[in-house]
């Protein structure tokens, strides 16, 4: 058992663990596995999987298995295998000598079978698909029993070798297991074993034409493997009686199944399915293109993969499924990123700079850090010439009100360099467009210093005319338009939800020659646009190609939407009547709570994780919040009459009263409160959008 089950909060896999080592159960041991379907690339979703489970068997000093499931050979392809050890290799897991395949039991599976037949437990059904669908029931009605299901022991001993044999074509029968047809539980109304497939295998080639069905299979693997926590996701909750069941009967090693919840993000599809549809069909340019909620193409994004282990651990696990933002994703690189990335300088969108009272062949060279604050990233020199690109968003010919930037007339700051002030605007007479600037610059602001001591509020960045990069930069935005992509009408499908504008390819960038040498992936600040990465395949010395990671906040962009929304909404005229804002307190005895009292909370920043509706409670949500500690806390809030959808609070940054004691209900333990408050507009939950992060103190 780890040293910090008693210092953190535990997940309550971990405490099932915990509990197992106590009694000495499997004598210590811990043994996990992640088990991927070669017939896909592996999404972020499975990176959750791979954390947990390779995090586990670290935690323990255990051994966790990279184990392909591998009975598909119709969809199943040795491309998906190369990718998912790359993948799980970058993610920075290790399987050691333990890369097993589900086709390396073939030959003990068949056994397994055929020992489950001897004991009139299986039987060779010859029914076709649709009939055995008709026959299985509903959910409101039983199953009924397939006139093939009391055939001897010997003739479907007979007909189950011949379907090995190849005797017989796709479909033409089935091996199922003789449980229930009158179950409730789906699963358990004989399902199918084995079922013939006259496809090559990737790995066995021809050798066989009849496969095992994952759970069957699933069960073997874990159990001829010695795995003692068979972790899965929640949609397995109701097939774990079939695990168990085929395991008791055979019996054999037993390991424990244990289900946790699956990672559902916004503005995303988890669906391998899916996935390869947008692949096949052209809406993306492969597996790995950046859009793709792949590791592979998050890898090519240029996410980190402590990144992505970051996130994994805060969002932990949970044992009901919910939907978490992806904003907290992007805010996971960001964090990373912002640590370990060089800043450097870069132009998009490139509008020309001639200063008029510089030398036309003189080159003034500037230091620059690479990290504000970190000197050990050292520094670089950038070259000041006569001409320069600064961004066109940059420049306002006719600017709004608390526009910083440069306009006629006005002076900026050029970033590391000096002070520039905009003299002459010169147009395209046929289109009227702005395509240089002539500015002059003060010798004696070197550094961008002003010796006199005038006030230059905004800063440029800028690139040389003579000595930047030309570049081509990928604009990547959502790849889908809605935060639930599977909302659809009945006649429509997820591609609705396409967004058109997800990728934005410029090819006149320019960027600063310490760029100029640097290798695929690397991952650099562009100041004041983002995080970019150089792209893994098309990126070449003498043909950079960097794509956009996650944006930085935008001072600027945030101060014009208010402004737009302000003309927009016009101020309504005074009632006299204010706008009333109270606190509620943790147990509202009355509707007012004293300074004193309030004084004593503590108040804390969190940020939603999860939030879902709480069965069987009328005015409560259930939130699973991020407060900068170990482990998340479960809160139960009466606020459904105001959040009917409590997934509009996903990723949202909360206030949490966290010095309330534990408070048991009946739906679970509520650890702490939400402050909300009431108004004309109703109760609602406080959230603000400031930089301060999850555990951070509110005063």
């Amino acid at each position: 058992m780890s040293e910090r089950a008693s210092e953190e909060k535990r997940n309550f896999i971990q405490e099932i663990i915990d509990g197992d080592q106590q009694t000495r159960k499997h004598q210590g041991k811990v043994a996990t596995r992640f088990p991927p379907e070669p017939n896909g690339y592996l999404h972020i979703g499975h990176a959750k999987s791979i954390c947990l489970n390779f995090g586990l068997a670290q935690e323990y000093n255990g051994s966790c298995n990279l184990r392909f499931d591998d009975t598909n050979p119709s969809k199943e392809d040795e491309e998906y295998v190369r990718s998912i050890a790359e993948d799980i290799r970058w993610l920075g897991f290790d399987w050691g000598e333990r890369e097993l395949y589900a086709s390396d039991y073939f030959e003990q599976m068949y056994h397994h079978a055929v020992t489950l037949i001897k004991k009139g437990k299986a039987y060779v059904d010859s029914l076709s698909a649709e009939e055995i669908r008709a026959y299985r029931g509903t959910y409101t009605e039983p199953g009924r029993e397939s006139p093939y299901r009391n055939r001897s022991v010997e003739e479907n001993l007979d007909l189950f070798e011949r379907m090995r044999a190849g005797e017989f074509a796709d479909g033409a029968h089935i091996l199922r297991a003789k449980i229930d047809m009158s179950s409730p539980n789906m699963n358990l109304r004989d399902p199918a074993i084995y079922r013939i497939r006259k496809a090559t295998h990737h790995r066995t080639k021809d050798e066989w034409c009849i496969y095992p069905m994952y759970d069957f299979a699933h069960g073997l693997e874990d159990s001829i493997e010695g795995i003692t926590h068979s972790i899965c996701t929640l949609e397995f909750e109701a097939h774990r009686p079939l695990y168990d069941w085929f395991l008791e009967e055979l019996d054999v090693f037993h390991p424990q199944q244990i289900e946790f919840a699956r990672l559902n993000l916004s503005y995303t599809i988890m669906s391998k399915r899916m996935l390869l549809t947008l692949v096949e069909q052209g809406h993306v340019s492969g597996w790995d293109d950046p859009r793709m909620p792949t590791i592979s193409g998050l890898r090519r994004r240029g996410f980190s993969p402590e990144s992505i282990r970051a996130f994994c651990e805060r969002v932990g696990v949970a044992k009901r499924d919910g939907i978490v933002d992806v904003a907290l994703l992007e805010h996971a690189v960001r964090e990373h990123l912002n640590d370990t990335t060089p800043r450097v300088m870069a132009v998009l969108n490139p509008l020309k700079v001639v200063i008029e009272n510089f030398a036309a062949d003189e080159t003034e060279w500037f230091d620059a850090p690479f990290h504000p604050e970190d000197p050990s990233m050292g520094s670089r020199r950038v070259p000041l010439t006569r001409e320069i690109f600064i961004e066109r968003d940059d420049f306002r010919e006719d600017p709004p009100r608390k526009w910083h930037r440069l306009a006629p007339g006005r002076e900026i700051r050029l970033r590391y360099a000096c002070l520039i002030k905009c003299v002459e605007v010169v147009k395209d007479p046929k289109t009227d467009e702005v395509v240089e600037l002539r500015c002059t610059w003060d010798p004696a602001s070197r550094g961008g210093s002003s010796p006199d001591g005038r006030k230059v509020r905004g800063t440029s960045h800028w690139v040389s005319a003579v000595h930047g990069i030309k570049s081509e930069v990928r604009l990547y935005d959502r790849l889908f338009n809605a935060a639930n992509p599977l909302d659809v009408g009945p006649d429509e499908t997820f591609h609705k939800h396409l967004n058109p504008d997800s990728l934005q390819v410029l090819g006149e960038c320019r960027l600063e020659p310490s760029l100029a040498n640097v290798a695929p992936e690397e991952r650099f600040q562009f100041e004041r646009l983002g995080y970019f990465c150089a792209d893994r395949h098309d990126h070449q010395s003498g043909n950079p190609v960097f794509n956009h990671t996650v944006t930085l906040r935008d001072s600027w962009a945030r101060i014009e939407r208010s402004q737009q929304k302000s003309k927009a909404s016009p101020k309504k005229q005074q009632t006299g009547k204010k706008k009333q804002v109270a606190p509620v307190p943790a147990r509202p005895e009355t509707g007012e709570i004293s300074i004193e009292a309030f004084a004593k909370l503590d108040l804390r920043v969190a940020q939603v994780l999860e939030a879902s509706l709480v069965e069987g409670a009328k005015k409560l949500i259930r939130l699973q919040v991020d407060l900068g500690e170990a482990g998340q806390r479960q809160i139960f809030a009466g606020i459904r009459a105001a959040y009917p959808d409590p997934t509009v609070l996903l990723g949202k940054k909360v206030i949490v009263v966290a010095n309330l004691k534990p408070r048991k209900m009946s739906f679970g333990m509520s650890e702490g409160m939400v402050l909300s408050g009431s108004g004309e507009t109703g109760t609602f939950v406080a959230t603000f959008d400031g930089d301060l992060l999850p555990g951070d103190k509110i005063s």
